[in-house]
């Protein structure tokens, strides 16, 4: 892994001081980093972007220390799951403090905070001493970034500086849990499992209605290719591939290695360890949609809790993209 040097970490802090954007790495993906706090800051972030102002983004912070900043309330489900998971990739929902601009929470009366476990990301937020907004450094709506050069790619000079921090650990986005409402609620999942949530508090995840606050990556349509991809359940695979391969070159993300005759003319392999697959994921789909094929075909993740995060990624990934879920 490559480290941002202290000079660097100074000039990213001056650039978000007066109101710039820094890319940086955390263990999930790279962030697109705004001062929480200055509101020309946050729209220059959602016009580089793209994305909805109506759409909260998580403010990434130094510890729980910092939460009564930014949350007006704090329970005890809050500060147990803080002690077990912080710093890492779980994100907090919880009841906005007084003077929380609204280009953070979308207007919601919620905000998201979460603590990053990445070295450079801690000491970036350290020597900035504030809150940093930080959505996934991409278009909205497309493959997050794991990469510095995935974010060079997708935003180019729209980004002031990028902090190189090598690949992402994780390699997909925080867990999310709502805690506004008394229950936890599970908004969004991540590597941190409901499970763990639930070990770590003693209390059942609920899992999210319409009444919920929204959120980070909880849209129909996310995390998507531009080429179309269509998500077809094992015991369809070869079908799909072979129906689709008529209206031209099909990529493929499979189980298992590319069988003769196969109508496939890219054919990628993932790993069948859920977490090393999630890893892996953006990298191998950016690969697939730069191919020059007309449709990615990906075969689907197994039914196991262990490939929630996987599969709530890739059904959003062939919604945004156009394609089909033939799981």
């Amino acid at each position: 892994m490559s480290f941002a040097s202290d000079s660097e970490i100074a000039h990213a802090v001056e650039i978000l001081r007066a109101g710039g954007l820094v890319a940086f790495p955390t263990e999930t993906v790279y962030g697109l980093g705004a001062d929480a706090s200055n509101p020309a800051a946050l729209h220059r972030l959602y016009e580089a972007k793209g994305r909805p102002t109506s759409h909260p983004v998580i403010v990434h912070v130094r510890g729980a220390s910092d939460l009564p900043r930014w949350a007006r309330e704090v329970p005890p489900v809050a500060l147990r799951l803080t002690g077990r998971f912080w710093p890492g990739p779980l994100t907090l929902v919880l009841k906005r403090a007084a003077g929380v601009l609204d280009q953070v929470t979308g207007g919601e009366d919620t905000v998201g905070l979460r603590v990053p476990a990445h070295p450079i990301a801690q000491r970036l937020l350290h020597a900035f001493g504030g809150g940093i907004a930080a959505p996934s450094a991409n278009r909205f709506g497309r493959l997050s970034p794991t990469t510095a050069q995935h974010v060079c790619d997708e935003l180019g000079d729209t980004v002031d500086l990028i902090l190189d921090g090598g690949a992402c650990e994780v390699g997909i986005e925080s867990t999310i849990i709502d805690l506004s409402r008394g229950t936890p609620v599970l908004l969004r999942s991540g590597r941190i499992s409901t499970a763990d949530i639930e070990a770590a508090t003693g209390v059942k995840v609920a899992q999210r209605t319409s009444a919920s606050p929204r959120a980070p990556g909880t849209l129909a349509a996310h995390y998507a290719p531009r080429t179309p991809l269509i998500l077809a359940a094992a015991s369809d695979f070869e079908r799909v591939i072979r129906e689709q391969a008529a209206s031209g070159r099909i990529a493929v993300l499979a189980f298992h290695p590319q069988p003769p005759n196969s109508h496939a003319s890219l054919w990628q392999i993932g790993a069948t360890d859920a977490h090393v697959y999630a890893h892996d994921l953006y990298t191998l789909l950016r690969v697939l949609d730069r191919s020059g094929c007309v449709r990615i075909v990906v075969e689907a993740p197994p039914e196991r809790a262990e490939w929630n995060a996987v599969r709530d990624r890739l059904m959003r990934a062939a919604t945004g993209s156009g394609g089909a879920n033939g799981t």
